[in-house]
């Protein structure tokens, strides 16, 4: 998977029910849909489960729903856009996490505490000031919510080994990206932001060694997926899920079109890519408010 905003030919944005945040009022059919979700997760008592089942039971409660690229770019200025009936793989794994950490026992959720939360996870510092403050590069997503208390990086205690950032692919290829194409200033700004990204330390467990770690991960952690392709930081994401076949990857698979509980991660990784290199595992946190 490449940065979230990667430009995709053919998507036909205007046909996408988008809930934009703020100042949306009007009822869409992705606002329904969310409402559903927190009705589902009040009845089933998610909230009186670990963060993590709780992103699982989200996640799953998602299965099914197309893949579909694209869908927080659109025109006018940099808006919050949420959606639920198409999801990359990024998207779906914010949402499923997002959905997780709005429900919570004691208080009654709506679709904009949802949209609200997006923000503060979508967001450096969790706050939308224009395209350079969406946390682009999954790197950095990682970093800024680490940073804001969202989640716990659990790949040093897995046997994380360092792994080099050296992201520049936005820069590199502005012509993919409506809003750089169109602006040269602000492929400075990425530029810069990238420079600061390559500066950080981030771990990863290599991808012949997770067979071996899947019986210490949990119901509900995040994977990220290394790759060695160039410019970019990690491939793709996904949640974890554990049942009896083992550490199972529930994502937003572009390959076969839609939401799915796939094989166990180990084995994903065996048939993957050559250039999928590893796992960054990060642990949500549970912080009531």
């Amino acid at each position: 998977m490449l940065p979230l905003s990667r430009r995709i030919a053919g998507i036909a944005f205007a046909l996408l029910p988008w809930l934009v945040s703020p100042g949306h009022a009007q009822t869409t059919p992705t606002h329904s849909r969310l409402e559903s979700l927190i009705a589902t997760a009040q009845v089933q008592r998610w909230d009186t489960l670990a963060i993590g089942e709780r992103v699982a039971c989200f996640g799953q409660a998602l299965e099914g729903t197309p893949y579909v690229a694209g869908t927080l770019e659109g025109p006018g200025p940099e808006a919050c856009r949420v959606t639920t009936d198409g999801f990359d793989c990024v998207t779906f794994m914010e949402l499923a996490l997002d959905l997780a950490r709005t429900v919570r026992t004691g208080h009654e959720s709506t679709a904009e505490d949802v949209t609200d939360a997006i923000t503060f996870t979508r967001y450096r510092g969790g706050r939308l000031g224009g395209y350079t403050s969406r946390l682009h590069y999954t790197s950095e997503w990682i970093a800024d919510n680490i940073a804001k208390g969202v989640l716990e990086d659990v790949t040093p205690s897995l046997g994380g080994v360092r792994f080099p950032l050296k992201v520049g692919f936005m820069s590199a290829h502005p012509e993919s990206y409506p809003a750089l194409s169109a602006n040269s200033a602000l492929v400075d700004s990425m530029r810069r932001i990238e420079r600061r990204i390559n500066k950080a330390r981030r771990t990863h467990v290599p991808r012949d060694r997770v067979a071996a770690i899947e019986p210490k991960l949990q119901t509900g952690d995040l994977v990220a997926i290394t790759t060695s392709t160039q410019g970019l930081d990690y491939a793709h994401t996904g949640i974890i899920v554990r049942d009896s076949k083992g550490a199972r990857l529930l994502h937003a698979s572009s390959k076969n079109g839609r939401v799915m509980l796939d094989d166990r991660i180990g084995a994903y990784l065996a048939r993957a890519p050559r250039s999928f290199t590893g796992i960054t595992v990060l642990r949500p946190i549970l912080r009531e408010r």
